[in-house]
């Protein structure tokens, strides 16, 4: 036996060094982790429990078979964040640049297989070189076994990508169906088509970095939901996410301890300018609403009109979807119509409530939103809404006009609680507008156009401008001060906290992709 033991420890010695310590140091010389110090760092100590560490490819063709690794470039097994179960894979670069083989998609095929199977999340941890090209199409079919899992696992677990080093071509297409994207500043990049592929099929000079860096996918493509400046601080952001998030769509995130207290904030009533044309910056008025430092923004840099993130109200897990007034004034556009709809799903998949804080003067104007299609995309966020069958709550800060009143969660599309604070205004546009289009011929008429235009505005916004006609039809449930939004807020997340609504019986809906 002691020979056995012997062997197979020196197997494991050896599959603990990946591809050698030279390239372990070269790993170390980019301010990079190695797969196994990533796993180390994220998961509770001594949790980790390997699967598949003796795995080796079946590749004898281009001399593959003088080359062979214990684990095959990647790193997979179970282990425990806070004393959760999580599933993980962690490719290793050491190893063939960390590329993809049929054997390493194998081994990540069962830990999806495995977490759909136990109800538990799953991490990415990426870092590769794309498919390894001495194994042709068996290579391209394990990227396509493993995004076929992905789409199974979609709704059913969490799923969470955090790119920490080249991932291009096909690679690009698993991260991008799971629920969360994060990527590392400076040393990892996602494209599907590579800078020299560019530059020879359209004479465009553009490097990785500028084509597919973190910043890129954080501020224009909104690919990267978080950016880090490194390694650690990027697996700081996959606890702290999945902090909020149940283990799967049937249970609901954990609510911790929380002790009641501060519940009238009273420095809501005055963050609001007089001015309804004045700005202010909603990250105010959600810090008054929610817990102390629990907010947790997704796709900051992206569509920066908009804002989404998570936060905890009375120790209950939100997310949270508000207009930015910072930003083109609150107004939704494509993106910001893409981001909220998106973010919204993701809620109504693992049981997490909605708080939407709205203050839109409309939807962007302009042929550069047509032509993009701001019909279906808006329509995406109005879809979403109305589909989610989760705890919906708005407060409607400011401004709540035309079209866009609508889609940002109205008592019309299924919200559960709707409140407006005093300065309110619910209404088709803002009465200037409508005063214009109303009044036209009154106006012209008069002797003095402008000052029968401010007269006629008055009036229009002391009868519309408001949110009492609103109320008074019961499209808003209560107009409240502000001071007492968070504890408000609290009690009806907590009363709506059993809700259950019958779907009508379909296969499933179409949304307007």
């Amino acid at each position: 036996m002691k020979q056995h033991i012997e062997k197979l420890v020196e197997k494991q010695r050896e599959a603990l060094l990946g591809g050698g310590t030279k390239r372990i140091e070269k790993q170390h010389a980019k301010g990079k982790l190695t797969a196994r110090e990533r796993i180390d760092y994220l998961l509770d100590v001594g949790s980790f429990e390997e699967m598949g560490m003796l795995v080796t490819h079946r590749t004898t063709d281009f001399g593959m078979q003088e080359e062979v690794y214990y684990g095959d470039g990647v790193i997979t097994g179970h282990g425990t964040i806070g004393g959760r179960l999580i599933y993980i894979f962690a490719q290793d670069f050491t190893v063939f640049g960390g590329s993809l083989s049929e054997t390493h998609a194998e081994k990540i095929c069962k830990i999806l297989d495995l977490a759909m199977k136990t109800g538990a999340p799953v991490i990415g941890l990426n870092d590769s070189g794309g498919a390894r090209i001495q194994e042709g199409v068996r290579s391209l079919g394990g990227y396509a076994d493993i995004f076929y899992r992905n789409v199974q696992a979609s709704g059913s677990i969490p799923q969470i990508s955090a790119i920490m080093g080249p991932c291009a071509g096909g690679a690009v297409y698993s991260p991008a169906m799971t629920d969360f994207t994060l990527m590392v500043e400076g040393s990892s990049y996602m494209f599907v088509t590579g800078p020299n592929v560019v530059k020879t099929v359209t004479n465009e000079t553009v490097t990785s970095e500028q084509l597919g860096g973190a910043q890129t996918h954080a501020a224009k493509s909104g690919v990267a939901h978080l950016t880090a400046p490194n390694d650690v601080v990027c697996l700081d952001q996959v606890k702290q996410l999945l902090s909020y998030l149940p283990q799967n769509y049937r249970v609901k995130p954990e609510q911790i301890d929380f002790v009641f207290g501060d519940e009238i904030r009273y420095e809501l009533d005055d963050i609001i300018p007089e001015s309804p044309n004045q700005p202010y910056d909603m990250h105010e008025i959600i810090a008054g609403i929610i817990d102390s430092d629990t907010f947790f923004e997704i796709h900051k840099d992206y569509a920066e009109n908009i804002i989404v993130g998570f936060a905890r109200l009375g120790g209950r897990s939100i997310g949270i979807i508000a207009n930015q007034p910072m930003v083109l004034a609150g107004c939704l556009d494509v993106n910001s119509s893409k981001k909220a709809a998106r973010f919204t799903r993701f809620c109504d998949c693992f049981n997490i409530p909605i708080l939407v804080l709205v203050d839109v003067p409309g939807f962007l104007p302009g042929t550069d939103q047509e032509w993009n299609g701001i019909i279906v995309n808006g329509a995406k966020l109005l879809y979403a809404l109305s589909e989610a069958s989760v705890p919906r709550i708005s407060v409607i800060t400011r401004k709540a006009y035309g079209g866009a009143y609508d889609v940002m969660n109205s008592k019309h599309i299924g919200a559960d609680m709707n409140y407006a604070f005093p300065c309110a205004e619910i209404a088709v546009m803002g009465a200037k507008g409508a005063s214009e289009i109303i009044f036209k011929k009154e106006i012209a008429a008069a002797h003095d156009p402008d000052a029968k235009l401010k007269e006629l505005e008055a009036d229009y916004a002391k009868k519309f401008a408001n949110p009492y006609s609103a109320t008074q039809r019961g499209f808003v449930d209560e107009v409240i001060l502000p001071h007492n939004a968070r504890r408000k807020l609290i009690k009806a997340f907590g009363i709506l906290e059993n809700k259950s609504i019958e779907a009508p019986k379909k296969k499933h809906g179409n949304i307007p992709l």
